[in-house]
């Protein structure tokens, strides 16, 4: 090498001095060709991998000329340096080689970069990651040759001068390539930031800074956030997965069937030795036996197994690949800071070493740190992107296979378990593939640390490992403990939220009763079951903080004390302390992280045995379904029998059947006789035993039980169709839903809640029906649309949309159905029974056969009008027909029983008219107000729920209120706080003074080599106060955390109280404008993050405050000089964490937004599978859910890379501080000892870490104190009157029941016009009064007035002479009786229901049960008044719930009773068995009746018409009839003209 450089190739004792240089030979060689040796090792691959992309060529940028321009600028001068050699005359013989070979392979390399730069024009990131490592490698390599030359240019300025200016003007130009590759050349706008960034931006994340920016700005929205990258998105990722699921599967599918064939031949060896004959017959047995085995295993517990792992690393294994590489890179370096900070501070102590020497070792440890905060991060940003993509790929997988389960597999699952599988066991792979590399990487960090311990202390370190192994059980144990608190606790929420679900569905009986206080207790004692369990979890949990942190502590009390005393020579010195302690620090992570990384693994296998269960299960079958083109028959059945279940026996047995196109088919039979199998036999939706069927051409369905999707009707109908004006008109008309419409704010624009919530039965019905008509196809399944309508509505849309003369005349349709009046109107009928077909034929034929349709027929006549069904008109559209039914055929009774039924249905129609001619279908007026009210709702919810939102946003640019804080910290208590914070601090001071005390001990070393002794007495003074001080800051931490946990139970239990009693207190309007869901929230969620989640992330925001304090406090004691360092890094540190903290927090909100969507649009999907297999729409379903989970997709890598983007800020923050104190140690070498360098080293390699906690835990503590914000919003909501006041009515008040209402106004909202405008009337004491009027006259207003549900606007009520308004509502509402129009029951036992105060004794119980005729019913029940009722009173009818409510009102006895049309709901029976009770009960009470049939009011005293808020007739029901008003025209629509037609 000498010759070919012509000049000395090493000399060390260059490298002996303070001046120390390399030689100018070794520069020219080696160092400049380690950067070209890498840049011609990588290009080929390069080159190659490019070339075979074949994409598109960019066009021609600026910025790439600029590049190109630059390199260009290299080659030349090396072409001239090249030149300059050839013909320079040196005078010496050779010219060294050298000389002439580096510029040759310059001009080489220039143009190889030329050839890169300009082939990655056809990628979409432009910046090779590989040119930019080459950049920087060149530059740090030349700077040694840099400063070489510029050192020989001092000395003798004439030497080399013009090679020296062309090395330097290269060096600038390099420096420029460089900062010009550090910015990222867009391609387009199609192409994500992400995709596009140069090397440097990507690993910086620097490309992110925008949205950050934007974030800290405005909230970020939807808009704002990047889409993912292509080969993220759904699409792509799933496809690739379902290529090798396909293939896995398979394998797996064949190993399931050899384990089923093995079990199979074992029962078959017991064979031999039988008779011929009696083998056979065992043969069978055995192949049943095995069959029912083999049945069996499959549904409970064998299935195709550990295919889903594999496929996934095979889709995911480059990702996993690059993340393995960068963790090992990571772990190894981690290592490398124990030992720089053992030869720092060997070089501090010793008195002759070069400055040089320590400022390379202060660099190298920047530069080691940095290198490890690059690969950590992109490791992380590795795992949790792949993380994502495996969430995406089971959430994407799980929704395809649900659209194509066979039904038997799919029963096994409820709709919930199957989201489920979406949410939670998504989220557990997720969790599992985030951290699944410190599998191995733990054991490696654990095993390196134990080596490099062992190499410094020797066999002592046993002692410390071993207590760290033996605290991991410990840590188990108290894991297990604390989950199964958990469990318990979730429990007593579920209870808990159940009673308050129940209180707030039943707010208004609540009110009614003035029953608030006893429901309060019931929510009390739950919570105080709960308070008490998490009291024990607060203290097991700071048990298991405490031991985490004092491990650490102890280890080195234990390890140090072993080795001092092991060997009397063992000194310990500040190179082995520090050192140790560091490498300590390093072991704690893997220790903690290890059993959690464990369980989260078991937790995933138990989801991917579930996963792969599901995804493994068999698809429908539809091999029997034979879909042609050219047919002469548009379906047909060729002995087709059908199973639900293979087990059982098939439902549709050898039905042949032949439909020709554009008939009109009817299916009867009678319950029970697979009408419904038919049909999803023909959808392909049960298991085929043989035969098969035949359908032409396209199929629309409509199902028994309507499915609505969550969208407006609009949607609905469209079904992802074209919009055609005139036939969307056509259809709505022909499904009359026009008049729906009107009512509906928003008219078909109107948003539908989920499952169609806010429509009734018949509305969906009928939006299903026209969701079928409107998509035209060839073939229609109509499966009893017409039961949930109304008569008359359902003859309507016979008539113009199935019917002969109906939008689907010439369709073939095939129409299930229990309307025998349309009968005569159908091509063909035909009869099924036990799942085979009885008879076929037109109607005429039928009847004149006298089969079973003909006697069916008979019965079904009588029986309908005994029953009151037959309640169709079959005479043209007679919108004013008062005469009841017509009856049309001759078989029909006429006894007195079906005239009274006939008078009440026709009374019903009357109804359901009058209510229709005030715009709408309805059941009935209570329906009808109830949708109204519901809509009106609706309406305002979306408003309010929009505004709310940005709302919620904007306090103050997104940030929460201090006062917030406040109110947290007071609910807490000052004091408690005070003190809190107090041991914290001393915990923080212990911590201060061990490490001090460490380095005082690591001193005596230096003492004992200059005196040569070291007394026992000493040595065990040290240990002592190292062991105490270690111990103190566990004490300290311990009674800190349990203060703590104490004051913040009682925070969280004084919220909740607030809440609670001022959720009770709120008036009925705040009920009525704010969804139940959103109240319950705050009881949920919001509680729940007030008991567990915030506690703690003040708890750790409170201790990496400290530390970092701490730390910084230790740095400076030692170099007071470091505050200047410290200034600048924190104000960057805090602008760092302000920006993120508004996106991060703002990125959290928008991924729960986004992620609910998915969930609730594939519970749909599922509820509605039927209907999107029959029109064939499952792609569309399938696009629409990838398109959800993108946009979910696009926040949550969003989120992942704001984290990154903040850890690499910090980290960097961490790395300067380590960096700055090595430098400064390195600057005031001479006034520093060995110890305090490695105090202060050891402590700032800690920072980190901890810097990069206390944002997490700022924004964590922000995103949770949002819970305080929210229910603090709902403790200020305005309260209703006081319950009680000053003024107190007599104990006998009211004793007459005299009602006076003086020009009484009322409004619902003050922003809302008057309900009531000014009624005046006397109701006498005793009088039975009826109110009756239409729809929205404001009958129900006057019930709530009474009871100041609402309050008045103007006038006044007066009761038995006390104004009501003078005093407390529940002095009022007690002494007042109603039974409200729903009968409400709540969870409890029947005793709790009807008197929950326990006032009065059950005989008084019974005797009210017997009134209200429900007496021989309990009796008969196992627990008689105990018998616990279940959520809604679910486990009793409708008639028995209302007749409870009766019971409830005879319980009180109170002088003044108001009926809230407390019959809608019951049967006649029931009926009657209510007005007798209350005529004799309530005799000498003043009863107030809201009637919407007039028959129930005939007989009262007195009869109020409303209309519009007003009286507009108020008398006798004699006067009123013989008047010919507003109520002699009800009555006569009614069919009701004389008063004495109304008994019974």
């Amino acid at each position: 090498m000498d010759d070919f450089c012509n000049s000395t190739f090493w000399n060390l004792s260059l490298l002996e001095s303070p001046n120390a240089d390399l030689t100018l030979c070794f520069e020219q060689t080696v160092l400049a060709w380690i950067p070209l040796g890498f840049l011609w090792f990588l290009a080929p691959w390069q080159l190659y991998s490019v070339y075979r992309s074949r994409t598109k060529r960019s066009s021609i940028t600026k910025f790439y000329l600029t590049k190109q321009v630059f390199v260009v600028c290299l080659l030349i001068l090396a072409a001239i340096d090249l030149s300059l050699v050839l013909t320079e005359d040196t005078g010496q013989a050779t010219i060294p080689p050298v000389k002439y070979t580096n510029p040759i392979l310059y001009l080489c390399t220039w143009l190889l970069v030329l050839v890169i730069q300009h082939s990655r024009q056809r990628c979409v990131q432009k910046n090779s990651w590989f040119l930019s490592i080459f950049w920087i490698l060149s530059l740090l390599c030349g700077v040694f040759q840099f400063q070489t030359l510029i050192r020989a240019l001092l000395k003798d300025s004439k030497s080399n001068m013009a090679y020296s200016c062309l090395f330097f003007v290269s060096y600038g130009f390099q420096i420029v390539i460089l900062i010009l590759s550090a910015f990222s050349e867009a391609s387009d706008s199609t192409h994500t930031p992400s995709a596009t960034a140069s090397f440097l931006s990507s690993v910086t994340f620097s490309w992110y800074d925008s949205t950050v920016l934007k974030g800290y700005k405005h909230p970020l929205t939807l808009e704002d956030i990047w889409d993912v990258d292509e080969k993220l998105k759904t699409k792509s990722v799933t496809s690739k997965f379902e290529k090798i699921m396909t293939k896995d599967l398979q394998k797996a599918r064949q190993a399931f069937q050899r384990r089923l064939r093995k079990s199979q031949q074992n029962p078959e060896a017991t064979l031999h030795g039988l008779s011929k004959k009696q083998s056979q017959s065992q043969d069978v047995l055995v192949l049943e036996e095995a069959k029912k085995k083999k049945k069996k295993s499959e549904t409970s517990k064998d299935f195709p197994k550990s295919w889903l792992v594999k496929s996934l690393f095979k889709t995911f294994y480059v990702v996993i690949l690059k993340s393995f590489i960068l963790k090992i890179v990571h772990d190894v370096f981690v290592f490398l800071n124990p030992q720089l900070l053992k030869f720092l501070i060997g070089y501090v102590k010793d008195p002759n070493g070069y400055p040089w020497v320590g400022y390379i070792c202060a660099i190298l440890l920047f530069a080691v740190t940095l290198i490890q905060s690059f690969c950590l991060q992109g490791y992380f940003q590795f795992c949790f992107v792949a993380g994502m993509s495996v969430r995406t790929t089971i959430i994407a997988s799980v929704y395809k296979k649900a659209l194509t389960l066979s039904n038997l597999a799919r029963r096994q699952y409820t709709i919930g378990e199957t989201v489920n599988l979406m949410s939670v066991d998504s989220q557990k792979l997720m969790d599992v593939t985030n951290y699944m590399h410190l599998v191995w990487s733990s054991v490696l960090q654990i095993c390196l640390s134990i080596f490099f311990l062992w190499r410094e202390l020797g066999p002592s370190i046993l002692a410390g490992v071993g207590l760290l192994v033996l605290l991991v059980p410990v840590n188990g144990v108290l894991a297990t403990k604390i989950r199964n608190i958990q469990v318990q606790n979730m429990k007593n929420k579920d209870k808990r939220l159940k009673v308050m679900n129940e209180i707030l569905s039943g707010i208004k009986i609540l009110k009614y009763f003035a029953w608030e206080p006893s429901f309060k207790e019931q929510v009390h004692g739950i919570r105080k079951k709960e308070l008490k369990n998490l009291l024990r979890f607060g203290q097991f949990q700071t048990v298991m903080i405490f031991i985490l942190h004092l491990s650490p502590i102890l280890v080195s009390v234990v390890t140090f004390s072993v080795y001092v005393l092991v060997d009397s020579n063992n000194v310990l010195n500040a190179e082995k302390a520090f050192t140790s302690i560091t490498l300590f620090n390093i072991l704690r992570f893997p220790l903690s992280m290890f059993p959690m990384v464990i369980s989260s693994i078991l937790q995933a296998s138990v989801s991917v045995d579930r996963l792969e269960r599901y995804l493994g299960g068999d698809n429908l079958d539809l091999s029997a379904i034979h879909h042609v083109c050219h047919f002469d028959k548009a379906v047909q059945f060729s002995e087709a029998t059908f199973t639900w279940d293979r087990d059982s026996e098939a439902t549709i047995q050898d039905v042949s059947l032949d439909i020709k196109p554009g008939q009109l088919v009817a299916v009867v039979g009678t319950v029970g006789s697979g009408k419904s199998s038919l049909i999803s036999a023909m959808l392909g939706e049960m298991e085929n035993v043989h035969g098969h069927i035949t359908i032409k051409g396209s199929v629309a369905y409509v199902p028994q039980q309507s499915w609505i999707q969550n969208g407006t009707i609009k949607d609905n109908i469209l079904f992802g169709s074209e919009y055609n004006e005139k036939k969307y008109q056509q259809v709505l008309e022909a499904c009359a839903l026009l008049p729906d419409l009107e009512m509906l704010p928003g008219g078909d624009m109107a948003e539908i809640g989920e499952k169609g919530i806010n429509l009734s039965g018949g509305q969906k019905q009928r939006v299903s029906l026209a969701r079928a008509t409107y998509q035209g196809s060839d073939i229609y399944i109509l499966d009893d649309p017409l039961s949930a309508v109304d008569a008359h509505v359902g003859k309507h849309i016979f008539n113009k949309v199935v019917g002969p003369d109906g939008l689907l005349s010439g369709k073939t349709r095939i129409l299930v159905t229990h309307g025998i009046h349309f009968l005569p109107q159908v091509d063909e009928i035909v009869v099924l029974g036990k799942g085979t077909i009885l008879e076929k034929g037109s109607y005429r034929d039928l009847l004149a056969k006298k089969g079973v349709f003909a006697k069916n027929w008979k019965t079904f006549m009588k029986h309908s009008e005994t029953e009151g069904e037959a309640t169709v008109n079959n005479d043209g559209e007679g919108e004013d027909d008062d005469c009841g039914l017509m009856p049309t055929m001759e078989e029909i009774p006429e006894d007195a029983a079906s005239l009274t039924m006939r008078r009440e249905n026709s009374l019903r129609r009357t109804l359901s008219r009058s209510s229709r001619s005030s715009g709408r279908h309805g059941k009935s007026l209570k329906n009808s107000l109830k949708i109204k009210n519901e809509n009106a709702l609706n309406k305002k919810e979306e408003a309010v729920e929009g505004q709310k939102l940005i709302k919620k946003e904007f306090v103050e640019t997104g940030k929460v209120k201090f006062s917030i804080y406040l109110k947290y910290l007071r609910a807490i208590g000052w004091w408690s706080i005070f003190f809190i914070i107090l041991f914290y601090i001393l915990n923080s001071v212990a911590f201060i003074g061990t490490n001090l005390w460490l380095s005082a001990w690591t001193s005596d070393s230096e003492n004992l080599n200059n005196i040569g002794y070291n007394s026992s007495a000493q040595r065990d003074m040290r240990i002592g106060v190292f062991g105490a001080l270690g111990v103190a800051q566990g004490v300290f931490l311990l009674i800190s955390s349990l203060w703590s946990i104490y004051a913040c139970r009682n925070a969280s239990k004084t919220l909740h109280g607030q809440l609670l009693t001022n959720i009770l207190r709120a008036p009925m309007s705040f009920f009525d404008t704010t969804p139940t869901g959103r109240i319950v929230n705050r009881f949920a969620g919001d509680i729940s993050t007030v008991d567990d989640m915030l506690p703690q992330t003040l708890r750790s925001w409170v201790m990496c405050f400290l530390g970092i304090v701490s730390t910084l406090v230790m740095i400076c004691m030692a170099t007071p000089i470091f505050i200047v360092v410290i200034i600048p890094l924190s104000i960057f540190y805090i602008s760092v964490q302000v920006f993120y903290v508004a996106t991060s927090r703002q990125l959290r909100r928008l991924d729960s937004v986004t992620k609910s969507p998915i969930y609730s649009h594939f519970s749909e999907t599922v509820s509605g599978l039927p209907v999107i297999r029959a029109f064939e729409h499952q792609q569309r379903f399938l696009a629409s859910n990838e398109k959800q989970i993108d946009t979910n997709q696009k926040c949550v890598f969003s989120w992942i890379t704001s984290n990154r983007w903040l850890a690499i800020r910090l980290e960097l923050v961490g790395n300067l501080i380590v960096f700055c104190s090595a430098l400064l140690l390195v600057i005031y070498k001479n006034s520093l000892t060995g110890d305090i360098v490695g105090f202060v080293l050891s402590n700032a390699l800690n920072i980190t870490q901890t810097l990069n906690w206390l944002v997490r835990m700022t924004s964590e503590a922000e995103t949770n104190i949002v819970a305080v914000e929210r229910i603090n919003e709902y403790i200020n909501v305005d309260n209703e009157a006081p319950w009680v006041t000053d003024k107190r009515p007599p104990a006998d008040w009211p004793r007459k029941g005299e009602i006076q209402f003086n020009n009484y106004q009322v409004r619902y909202r003050p922003e809302l016009d008057l309900v009531l405008k000014g009624i005046t009337c006397n109701i006498k004491s005793a009088e039975k009064v009826g109110v009756v009027g239409r729809t929205g006259a404001g009958k129900s207003s006057l019930t709530n007035c009474l009871f100041r549900i609402l309050e008045s606007a103007g006038g006044q009520i007066i009761i038995d002479g006390i104004d009501i308004a003078s005093i407390g509502l529940h002095d009022l509402r007690g002494r007042l009786t109603i039974i409200p129009q729903d009968p409400i029951l709540f969870s409890g036992n029947l005793r709790m229901n009807l008197d929950p105060f326990n006032k009065y004794s059950d005989e008084e119980i019974w005797r009210a049960l017997e009134l209200a005729h429900l007496k021989s019913f309990v009796a008969g029940l196992q627990l008689g008044l105990l018998h616990e009722v279940t959520e809604g009173g679910d486990n009793l009818s409708i008639g028995q719930r209302q007749l409870l409510c009766l019971g409830r009102a005879v319980l009180r006895k109170s002088k003044i009773l108001v009926l809230d049309e407390a019959t809608a709901a019951v049967d006649l029976e029931t009926d009657s068995l209510i007005q007798t009770t209350i005529r004799n009960e309530f005799s000498q009470c003043t009863v107030i009746t809201i009637a919407h049939r007039l028959h129930t009011i005939m007989d009262s005293d007195k009869i109020m018409v409303l209309d519009n808020g007003k009286i507009i007739e108020y008398g006798s029901p004699e006067e009123l009839l013989s008047n010919m008003g507003p109520f002699y025209l009800m009555a006569k629509e009614a069919g009701v003209e004389n008063v004495n037609n109304t008994e019974l």
